[in-house]
């Protein structure tokens, strides 16, 4: 769409552009991805470069995909006024062996 607005209507013109103006040279077959297909990636050089050659900014050549209407977050879990103010308790590997729930890599030996 940047392109076509300056009047590049081929990827051969974009070629031209991008090494007099930018002085970037490119393979016929890399000007013809960014031409006519949806790139899958670009090097921010090879933007900055397009945005020299077609003197526009990024913005003119990037389309963001339309967005869904977000989805709305669960509401936080209530706490009581304590347990906003205080930390959570320490582990402590001790008293959680003697309870049972300690976890294990290996069985005992």
């Amino acid at each position: 769409m940047a392109a076509a607005e300056r009047g590049v209507w081929t990827a051969t013109q974009l070629r031209r552009l991008l090494a007099e103006r930018a002085r970037v040279e490119m393979s016929a077959a890399s000007v013809s991805v960014l031409f006519t297909k949806q790139a899958a990636q670009v090097k921010l050089s090879t933007l900055t470069a397009l945005c020299t050659a077609l003197d526009c900014t990024p913005g003119d050549l990037l389309a963001l995909p339309a967005a869904e209407p977000p989805v709305p977050l669960p509401p936080p879990p209530k706490r009581s006024p304590v347990e906003s103010v205080l930390p959570p308790e320490p582990r402590h590997p001790a008293r959680e062996r003697q309870a049972g729930t300690a976890r294990r890599s290996l069985p005992p030996l």
